[in-house]
């Protein structure tokens, strides 16, 4: 099937329908990728783009509609099958063998051998290939390098290096940019450039407007597992796309607030770490005050809030609560003393995958739910109903596994598991990353409220906007130091920039 254009897309999904008890994920979706474009797939957190893609790679058998890749049925039974036919698909958590040297990760089960009485790995040769891989989409990585010592993006780029050697036509990136400093989404971007004119299609799944408008094509929005519109960027402002995502105008992407700042209440004096992320970093806190905390990738963000929370207990440095010095040393401690920490790798270190959301809401609360010596599941229950309506989070009911929720609905659920402990002191480290503009709005909303009722937040985010519509106070990082503070209302982010090279 062709285009009016006389080019048959790469992909084309039509009608595809399914359903799980008492959900309908998808309602007649539909995707259609060209050859040399870089094609949107935009939606709320469970508007149904997950659950398309798993169709697309045979992780979920569709119940109704056609999948054509060149113009020929397919029907694939799992991603494995689908690579072998040329699509592949970079998730936003890499699953790969960090103890293997990084040609290992490319070239596993399919080694090129050397045949005689008993076949060997021909290591020369996989250098040679790998090599050649790497040097066609322009990259510098050690091909012996073992996988563990690679940056976050090098392991972005080996893996869709691997997907290029299986010689897929079809590409699908999951939230790519997501744990990415700017320049190395540079470095990213030039990698799709060259993937786009050498004829590949490029689904590209993200929440950043500001990438979607860069280096897509055509977008499609997805809503309640149903196709709403597919249109040229060029047609779509980013006002538009977010309309159609949420069905309907939102026309402030931050809540509006009204501070009422009161008293310092957290002192963090020269904290500093035996591995030099951290180094004499210093701030403080007022009871009611969101403090945003901004800086490139390996500025020490996130360690200032677990050395704060006591997941390094050998840190320098003194914490004053309220005017007493506290120690911290470990996270039950902190918890103790009124401290909650929102992570920033939710599936890695947030949630407990395998239980249901009762069991991920009141696990750190279970002691309000005791009579005698036994725990009350009725109140937990109870418990996590009310959060779920609050928070509005999107599920069939408390006793759904959390692994099958969106990230936003999945970052709702540790929100509400903090919100129990009633903490004074909230830290949250990257509470917005992967999810969809209005979970991020729903998100930004409960922060407000938070200050508002007396709690004290501390947010690191790398999204500079962020960081200016939420943030009462801007705190710089650069090279484990705080270089100096931006206000929101007359700073800009070119401070906030200057700020976080000052000690690079």
């Amino acid at each position: 099937m062709k285009n009016k254009e006389g080019t048959t897309p790469i992909l084309r999904m039509t009608g595809i329908k399914k359903s799980f008890p008492g959900v309908k994920a998808l309602d007649s979706a539909m995707l259609e990728v060209m050859p040399g474009s870089v094609h949107a797939l935009m939606g709320e957190n469970g508007a149904g783009k997950s659950t398309l893609m798993k169709c697309l790679f045979g992780v979920y058998r569709k119940d109704e509609g056609e999948i054509l890749l060149n113009g020929e049925r397919v029907e694939f039974s799992s991603p494995k099958d689908a690579l072998i036919q040329g699509v592949a698909m970079v998730h936003q958590e890499l699953n790969q063998a960090l103890r293997l040297s990084v040609e290992d990760n490319i070239w596993l089960g399919r080694y090129p051998l050397i045949l005689g009485r008993l076949p060997i790995i021909d290591r020369k040769e996989i250098r040679r290939r790998t090599r050649e891989l790497f040097a066609s989409l322009g990259l510098s990585i050690d091909p012996k390098e073992r996988m563990e010592n690679l940056s976050v993006s090098e392991r972005q780029m080996a893996e869709i290096a691997k997907a290029v050697s299986y010689g897929a036509r079809l590409i699908v990136l999951d939230e790519p940019t997501s744990s990415l400093s700017e320049r190395e989404a540079e470095r990213l971007f030039a990698i799709i450039e060259r993937l786009k004119r050498d004829g590949c299609g490029i689904v590209y799944i993200s929440h950043k407007m500001n990438e979607i408008e860069r280096i897509c094509d055509t977008v499609t929005v997805m809503r309640d597992g149903k196709h709403i519109k597919t249109a040229p960027i060029a047609e779509l402002s980013q006002d538009k796309i977010i309309s159609l995502m949420v069905g309907r105008e939102l026309s402030e992407r931050y809540p509006e607030r009204e501070p009422d700042i009161g008293e310092v209440i957290l002192e963090c004096n020269s904290l500093s770490l035996p591995s030099g992320k951290l180094k004499d970093a210093s701030i403080t806190l007022r009871r009611g005050e969101v403090l945003g905390i901004a800086g490139l990738e390996g500025a020490g963000r996130t360690e200032l809030l677990e050395a704060i929370f006591g997941l390094h207990p050998n840190r320098g440095g003194e914490i004053i609560l309220r005017g007493k010095r506290i120690e911290n040393k470990t996270p039950r401690e902190a918890i103790r003393h009124g401290f909650a920490l929102l992570t920033e790798e939710r599936r890695a270190t947030g949630i407990f995958a395998v239980l249901d959301i009762t069991e991920n809401t009141t696990i750190s609360s279970l002691e309000k739910y005791r009579i005698g010596p036994l725990i009350s599941d009725k109140k937990r229950r109870e418990s996590t109903r009310d959060y779920i309506r609050a928070l509005k989070i999107k599920t069939p009911s408390e006793d759904t596994r959390i692994s099958g929720l969106s990230g936003g609905n999945q970052q709702k659920v540790i929100l509400s598991r903090w919100l129990l402990c009633k903490p004074d002191v909230l830290l949250l480290d990257e509470p917005t990353r992967g999810i969809d503009v209005l979970a991020k709005y729903e998100i930004y909303s409960i922060i407000g409220e938070l200050a508002r009722s007396g709690t004290s937040v501390i947010v690191v985010s790398s999204e500079m906007s962020e960081l200016f519509g939420i943030s009462d106070r801007i705190s710089v990082m650069s090279g484990g130091r705080v270089a100096g503070e931006v206000s929101p209302k007359l700073g800009t982010g070119e401070d906030v920039l200057s700020l976080a090279g000052k000690y690079i």
